[in-house]
C-alpha cells in the first residue's frame, strides 16, 4: 500500500480513538463534540484551553515524535478534569484511550478552575516540578526530531574501515544529502536502534526486546535528495542479513566505502580491486589495508609500534626460528615500513589461493555436545559464506560480478538464481520457486525478472577485516541511511579486539580527530570545531542571553 495512503489510515483510526475516548470531555470544555474527531484540531483545542504552546500540534502526527506529543496533550486533557495523581497520569501514558474513556463517561468527570484548586506547598512544588518536566519533555522532542529526521550519530566498533576511520570514532550522518527515507515503524523509543537491552542469552539479541512495535509498519518511501550514492563515497546502511530485524530501518548500521555503483562490473584479482576491467580510483582518505604474514628472528615490541602508527590488530606466535605475526591490516606505506625492520626475515601479503571457496557452515549443537568438540552441520552460514555461494570466489578472488541497476530485465536460470534470490524474494517482496528447472514468481512461471531499485557494492578500506558486500551481496537503495558528515568524538580504546593479541592501553580522547569532516574524500580533512563550539553557546547560553534581554527591557 502507498506510505501516504497508509499512514492517513493509521491517522484516522487515531483520531477516532481520541473521539471516542473525550468526546463529552470536549463539550464540557465548551466545545463541539464533533470536534474531538477532527485530527490537529483536537489537539489545537487541547493545548488551547490548557495554557500550553499550541504550535506542538504540529508534530502531533510525526513518526516517532508523534506517539511523544499526543502523551503531552492527553496528560494536559487529564489535567484540566483533576486527573493529576501520580496513577492517573501512569494510566494516562500507558493506557491513553482506555483511561481517557473511563474518564470521559464517568458521571463525576468535570472541568476544574482554580477555584477549585486549595494548593498545598508540597501541590506548588509539583506544579514546578510539571514545569520542568515539561521543558526536559520539550529537549527530548527537540533531539528527538533530530535524530529521525535531519541527522543521527553513529559509533564505530570494527575495523573494517581502518585507517580510514578508526574503532571508537563517532560520527554524525546526514540523512538528506540522498534524500531523507522516511521511517518505516514509526512506533518506537526514540535513539533506539532494534533492541532495549540484552535480557535474555547474552549476545543472542533475538530474544531481547524490540524497540519498536512491529505491528504498526509502513512501506518503503525515500524523498527526493541532492545527490546520488557515488563511487567512493563514505556510507553508512542498515545490514541486509540481519536476521533479528525484519524492518530495514531498524537493521543494524554499518558503514563501509561504496565501491561499485549500479551497472558496475566489480572484481577482485589477488587482493586488488577492479572495477569495469580497470583498478580502482582512489580517493585521497581512501587509506586501503590487507592482512600481512610477517617471520622475524626476534620479537617486535609492538607497543613501539602502536605508538608509531597506532593500533595495530596482530597475532603473535611463538615458533622454533623465532616469531610469527599476522597483522590484520596494514597501509602499503606502513607495511613497506615495518617490513625494512631489522628483525623481519620475511614478509608476504596475505592472499587466498584463485578458486579457493569460502564458505561457513553452522554448528550441529547436538553432535557437538555428543562428541564432545566443534561439529559443523551441512547447514551454510550465508552471513560468513562468500556471495553467492555457488561461486568458488573468495574475498581476494572474487567476481566478476554485474551490479544491478533498477529497470534491468534479468534473465533468470536455475544456475544464478543463488545471485538473485535474495534480490527478489528479500529486496524487492516477491515470492520465488524453482522445480525441476522451471521458475515461478509469485505464482507465475517466468525466466525474467525486472529490477524495482538501485543496487550498490559497499566494501570496507580494511579489505581483509571487513565483512561486506563480498559476503552479503548487493545492497538496495532501501537500506541506505545517509552520508557521514563529522567525527564529533574519537575514544582510542573503547572497544577491544577479540582478534588481535594486543589491544589499546588504556582509552583516551583522540582530540586531533574531533569534528573533523568524514566524508571529503581528502586525507587531510577539515575541522569544524569552531562550528561546534557555536553550536554549544547558542544552546546553552541561549536562555541566558534571553533572560538578560528581559531584564533589560523591564529595568527601561
Amino acid at each position: 500500500m502507498d506510505y501516504f495512503l497508509t499512514y492517513t489510515l493509521y491517522v484516522i483510526i487515531l483520531t477516532v480513538l481520541m473521539g471516542v475516548s473525550t468526546w463529552k470531555l470536549f463539550q464540557k470544555l465548551g466545545y463541539s463534540p464533533l470536534l474531538a474527531f477532527v485530527p490537529f484540531y483536537n489537539y489545537y483545542i487541547v493545548q488551547k484551553e490548557s495554557g500550553q504552546p499550541r504550535w506542538w500540534v504540529v508534530l502531533a502526527y510525526l513518526p516517532i515524535v508523534g506517539p511523544i506529543m499526543m502523551t503531552v496533550f492527553h496528560l494536559n486533557l487529564m489535567k484540566e478534569f483533576g486527573k493529576t495523581l501520580f496513577q492517573q497520569k501512569l494510566m494516562t501514558v500507558f493506557l491513553p484511550f482506555i483511561y481517557m474513556a473511563v474518564v470521559n463517561y464517568s458521571k463525576d468527570a468535570e472541568r476544574w478552575t482554580e477555584e477549585d484548586l486549595y494548593l498545598t506547598d508540597d501541590e506548588k512544588n509539583a506544579g514546578k516540578k510539571d514545569s520542568f518536566l515539561g521543558s526536559v519533555t520539550f529537549a527530548v522532542v527537540f533531539a528527538t526530531i533530530i535524530h529521525v529526521f535531519f541527522t543521527q550519530p553513529f559509533g564505530i566498533p570494527t575495523g573494517s574501515m581502518e585507517r580510514t576511520l578508526l574503532v571508537g570514532d563517532f560520527l554524525f550522518v546526514n540523512k538528506l544529502n540522498y534524500g531523507y527515507r522516511m521511517p518505516m515503524r514509526p512506533l518506537a523509543i526514540p535513539f533506539l536502534q532494534g533492541t532495549i537491552i540484552d535480557t535474555g542469552e547474552k549476545g543472542n539479541p533475538k530474544d531481547d526486546p524490540k524497540s519498536y512495535a512491529e505491528a504498526v509498519k509502513l512501506p518503503y518511501l525515500r524523498l527526493p535528495g541532492w545527490e546520488k550514492p557515488q563511487r567512493n563515497d563514505i556510507v553508512v546502511f542498515n545490514y541486509p542479513d540481519d536476521s533479528v530485524h525484519v524492518a530495514i530501518d531498524r537493521k543494524d548500521p554499518y558503514v563501509k566505502r561504496l565501491v561499485a555503483q549500479p551497472g558496475d562490473l566489480m572484481e577482485f584479482r589477488a587482493g586488488k580491486l577492479f572495477i569495469n576491467g580497470k583498478p580502482e580510483v582512489r580517493m585521497g582518505d581512501a587509506q586501503v589495508q590487507h592482512a600481512y604474514e610477517v617471520l622475524t628472528s626476534s620479537q617486535l615490541d609492538i607497543s613501539s609500534l602502536y605508538n608509531v602508527y597506532g593500533f595495530l590488530p596482530v597475532q603473535e606466535q611463538r615458533t622454533d626460528s623465532g616469531f610469527y605475526y599476522r597483522f590484520q591490516g596494514l597501509t602499503d606505506q606502513t607495511a613497506k615500513e615495518i617490513k625494512s625492520l631489522p628483525q623481519v626475515v620475511n614478509m608476504v601479503e596475505a592472499v587466498e589461493p584463485q578458486g579457493k571457496k569460502d564458505i561457513s557452515y553452522y554448528p550441529d549443537i547436538q553432535k557437538s555436545i555428543e562428541q564432545q568438540q566443534l561439529v559443523f552441520s551441512d547447514k551454510i552460514n550465508t552471513s560468513s559464506t562468500i556471495f553467492p555461494n555457488n561461486k568458488n570466489w573468495n574475498v581476494d578472488w572474487y567476481g566478476p560480478l554485474r551490479i544491478p541497476k533498477k529497470g534491468d530485465v534479468l534473465k533468470l536460470t536455475p544456475e544464478n538464481l543463488p545471485e538473485y534470490r535474495k534480490l527478489i524474494v528479500q529486496h524487492e517482496g516477491n515470492t520465488l520457486a524453482e522445480k525441476n528447472g522451471k521458475i515461478t514468481i509469485n505464482g507465475h512461471e517466468t525466466d525474467t525478472y525486472t529490477v524495482k531499485y538501485d543496487y550498490y557494492m559497499m566494501v570496507g578500506d580494511n579489505r581483509d577485516a571487513s565483512l561486506d558486500a563480498r559476503f552479503f551481496g548487493y545492497v538496495p537503495e532501501t537500506h541506505i541511511v545517509g552520508k557521514p558528515m563529522f567525527t564529533w568524538l574519537s575514544i582510542e580504546g573503547l572497544f577491544s579486539d577479540a582478534g588481535s593479541t594486543y589491544q589499546a592501553p588504556g582509552k583516551k580522547v583522540r582530540w586531533d580527530r574531533m569534528f573533523k569532516a568524514a566524508n571529503t574524500g581528502e586525507l587531510h580533512k577539515t575541522s569544524y570545531w569552531w562550528l561546534a563550539v557555536l553550536v554549544l553557546v547558542l544552546f546553552f547560553g541561549w536562555d541566558y542571553f534571553a533572560k538578560l534581554f528581559r531584564k533589560k527591557d523591564n529595568d527601561a
